[in-house]
């Protein structure tokens, strides 16, 4: 039993937002290493056209291998209905759809506004409750806290396009710091006002620790209720269409919080550390991140009870 769930965006999130593309069989042993540490749902790839992102051009094969795994939720990044019909088609059990509050960005990332989003989600819903009712559908609300593209997002703008996704049919709606300037009085206060509008639908904190408040914002997003954090084994992602992102949180570090506070993750922290092999094997020479990894864990470390 765990306390929260840690969602492991390195395979897709981190994997494009990097220059060299790792071997598919290196993803593989990637993802098996993952599940080994007690990982229990992985977003795996994203279904977008392999000449924009090479590094995804295997998607639906990573999927495939993903799925031999039981009892891990195996999630894609959509980005249109063509997507997901190619996710649903390779079995993924669930499906998330980038929605940025940014106009800037959104033309940027998707090449529609926020509302045409809206639009796109109601069409993947519809195909999902046709072809895969199991499936979930999460909109991840991104540039919540703010964009380096248009600056300020008016936070009335986020809570009503993420009300406007559930009432499209997604499962749920989650918040991301896409370009890391959020704050921890900000995080509790939308979250907050997130969970007043749309309740049990309110989804996951994707924090980035750009000005290093990543740890720091999942905590506070922990205190106002929010029990599912995405995060990036060796701090890998950052999103390629928003000038200035980087660092996603680093799962080692998330994970060492939590459990250092007697949150309950279900996850081995020795055997997250040893994931970082095939990760470093599959890209040579790429920078890995995390301060928990690098310094060891305290000596006699159990977790608080």
């Amino acid at each position: 039993m765990s306390d929260v769930l840690i969602s492991e965006v390195g395979p897709r999130d981190g994997l494009q937002s990097v220059k060299g593309v790792m071997p598919t069989a290196d993803k593989f042993r990637w993802i098996d290493a993952l599940v080994a540490a007690g990982i229990k749902e992985i977003e795996v790839a994203s279904f977008v056209p392999p000449k924009l992102l090479p590094q995804m051009a295997d998607a639906a094969e990573v999927v495939r291998h993903a799925r031999q795994h039981k009892g891990v939720t195996i999630m894609a990044l959509v980005p249109n209905l063509r997507g997901a019909e190619n996710a649903l088609k390779a079995g993924v059990d669930k499906l998330t759809l980038p929605v940025s509050a940014s106009h800037a960005h959104s033309l940027a990332n998707v090449r529609r506004t926020p509302m045409e989003m809206v639009d796109e989600v109601r069409a993947i819903a519809a195909l999902r409750d046709a072809t895969a009712p199991h499936v979930k559908l999460e909109a991840g609300i991104s540039t919540a806290f703010g964009c380096t593209l248009q600056g300020n997002v008016p936070e009335d703008d986020v809570i009503r396009l993420a009300a406007a996704c559930i009432a499209a049919g997604a499962n749920d709606a989650g918040l991301s710091d896409t370009v890391g300037y959020a704050n921890p009085r900000q995080v509790r206060r939308l979250f907050q006002r997130l969970q007043a509008e749309i309740g049990d639908h309110a989804g996951a904190a994707h924090m980035h620790n750009t000005r290093g408040l990543g740890l720091a914002n999942c905590l506070a997003a922990w205190d106002v209720g929010v029990r599912t954090f995405d995060s990036s084994l060796g701090g890998l992602g950052g999103c390629p269409y928003a000038p200035g992102a980087s660092g996603n949180v680093v799962t080692e570090d998330l994970v060492f919080m939590f459990e250092a506070m007697g949150i309950k993750t279900g996850i081995d922290l020795d055997k997250l550390f040893a994931a970082r092999i095939p990760l470093a094997e599959g890209l040579p020479g790429e920078p890995l991140y995390g301060m928990t990894p690098e310094a060891g864990m305290p000596k006699g470390f159990k977790p608080f009870d």
